[in-house]
């Protein structure tokens, strides 16, 4: 794959992104790198798509990301409303997770006791950079 066609890729994702920003979606990502899928991050995506089809969620967009960073906090999720700082729950089970899906997802109230962050990560500087 090229630079470009990356770029391309990355242009597409940002622009869908903001249609869904533009029309008012939440978005819920079910973070499923190795640690996640290992603590359970395959039932919570499940619990999720149930909730979901039960009251017909049409502006809730579910995604499956990858490795958040925070093992020993798995089985996570990053709920994102728009105009929002973006709460990334965790030490997940299905029952809490129905819990964020109705105050959170759907009534734009976190559960602050199941909450481990609030806003976006900001990159890291790496040992020995300028």
């Amino acid at each position: 794959m090229t630079m470009e066609e990356l770029k391309q890729i990355k242009e597409s994702y940002i622009d869908a992104r903001r249609q869904e920003v533009a029309a008012g979606c939440v978005t819920v990502d079910v973070h499923m790198g190795t640690c996640g899928i290992a603590a359970g991050a395959k039932g919570i995506h499940q619990t999720l798509l149930e909730e979901m089809e039960k009251v017909r969620a049409a502006n809730v967009n579910l995604k499956i990301t990858g490795c958040a960073g925070l093992c020993s906090m798995e089985p996570m999720i990053t709920v994102t409303i728009p105009g929002t700082a973006p709460v990334k729950y965790g030490k997940l089970d299905a029952k809490k997770v129905r819990e964020i899906f109705y105050s959170h997802i759907l009534g734009g109230h976190p559960k602050v006791e199941y909450a481990i962050s609030r806003g976006l990560e900001k990159p890291q500087k790496r040992v020995g950079s300028p």
